[in-house]
């Protein structure tokens, strides 16, 4: 054979004994790597189950708000002379906020007072010097009537005699009948003027009117004057000066100062579980490590059907100094507690939210499927009722590794870094 056939099938059965050994040193480290994992199971993080004090809490954000809030406007159509507030300042009971020009109401409460100075004139004219003058013209028509009534006697007695005719005593009839007239008439007037007469209640009725048109227009006066029913703090303001405002229209709104309250949105699934008295602990956004305490107050008893929430409102007793109207918080609502609870963390169960929840549990060197019983949940963890005790561990429901996992799966537990 020839040297360089000799020499070229040397090459080629070197060449096959190199790719064989390369194959064999793969498959080797293969199986190092690969070894433990087929032969022990895949690493799985493992979580352990744990008994302690145990609370419910309901989390849910909402805004302080004052029991309620005071709309502010005029009664009167003006223009706006002068705004000595501004937005966000603190006034007590009685501070100026909006004044409005007020020549003309000045002016309109000044022509009614002197229309009750008018009526009272009026009835004390009536008092002194109408009652007088009619209680005299009774007196004189009653002088006139004895006197006529006597003429009539003796013209009736010279009638009889033949002394006179009867035209004569006709006209002392006459004249008789008139002065009786006459005391009827005076005695009509006077009694008008009396406290319970026609006249002395006319006179009473017409200053008793222009009263309540002083009234109505000193109210009116002070329509132009817009102050703060109560101390508090303006959280709004709508004026300046130079507007011409109607009533109606909201000019500012003021917080009246007192006790805070707090109004957030709760899902509807979590009704069953408010009661009203329930303490909560709050915080706001704006300072998220200083937490304070609230008190659930009311519950409304209607649901949001748009968001599926129910509005609740809690009592703020010693609200921090920072808490500013409108600002967002987050409560914390603590509605069960229990004492000495088995609890699981919620990323261990399979089907929780169904009428057969389980967990893989660990039992040796292999996951085995446990039915649990469930009770309270809250911050990632349930109570557990049934099915495992303190102590006992479990893998997380899902991750790397662990949706491939079945009852009876050998694996290499290790520490969850959650629980480290």
């Amino acid at each position: 054979m020839p040297l360089n056939e000799r020499l070229t099938r040397t090459l080629v059965m070197a060449r096959r004994h190199v790719g064989l050994g390369m194959l064999l040193l793969t498959v080797l480290l293969l199986a190092v790597l690969a070894g433990p994992r087929l032969l022990l199971g895949p690493e799985v993080p493992v979580l352990t189950v744990v008994q302690r004090d145990f609370v419910q809490t309901v989390v849910a954000s909402g805004r302080v708000e004052a029991p309620h809030r005071v709309e502010l406007g005029a009664q009167i159509t003006g223009t706006v002379l002068r705004v000595p507030v501004r937005e966000g300042q603190d006034v007590t009971a009685g501070t100026v906020l909006v004044e409005l020009e007020s020549a003309e109401w000045r002016a309109a409460a000044r022509q009614a007072d002197l229309a009750v100075q008018q009526a009272r004139a009026r009835l004390r004219q009536l008092r002194e010097v109408q009652a007088p003058v009619a209680e005299q013209a009774l007196l004189q028509a009653q002088a006139n009537h004895d006197a006529a009534r006597k003429a009539l006697a003796r013209n009736l007695d010279l009638f009889t005699k033949g002394f006179i005719g009867q035209a004569a005593l006709d006209e002392t009839q006459r004249a008789e009948h008139v002065a009786q007239a006459q005391v009827l008439t005076a005695r009509q007037q006077l009694a008008s003027t009396r406290p319970a007469g026609s006249d002395a209640a006319m006179a009473e009725t017409a200053l008793a009117q222009a009263q309540a048109g002083a009234q109505i227009a000193r109210a009116k006066l002070r329509y132009a004057t817009i102050s703060a029913p109560v101390a508090g703090t303006l959280i709004t303001r709508n004026v300046e000066p130079g507007d011409v405002v109607q009533p109606g229209k909201v000019l500012m709104v003021l917080s009246p100062l007192g006790e805070t309250q707090l109004v957030v949105q709760i899902d509807e699934k979590n009704l069953g579980l408010l009661r009203v008295g329930q303490r909560s602990l709050a915080s706001a956004d704006a300072y998220a490590n200083d937490r304070f305490a609230a008190e659930i107050e009311y519950i409304n008893p209607s649901v949001d059907a748009q968001r599926g929430a129910v509005e609740v409102k809690l009592r703020v007793p010693a609200p921090p100094p920072y808490l500013r109207q409108d600002m967002t918080v987050s409560v914390d609502i603590d509605v069960a507690r229990v004492a000495n609870a088995v609890l699981v963390p919620g990323d261990a169960l399979h089907d929780a939210d169904t009428a057969s929840p389980w967990v893989l549990k660990l039992d040796g060197r292999h996951v085995r499927r446990q039915a649990v019983k469930l009770g309270l949940r809250s911050s990632g963890l349930a109570e557990v009722l049934e099915g495992l005790r303190a102590g006992d561990q479990v893998t997380p429901a899902a991750g790397p590794d662990v949706v491939m996992l079945q009852d009876g799966t050998r694996i290499r537990p290790t520490a969850n870094a959650a629980q480290r």
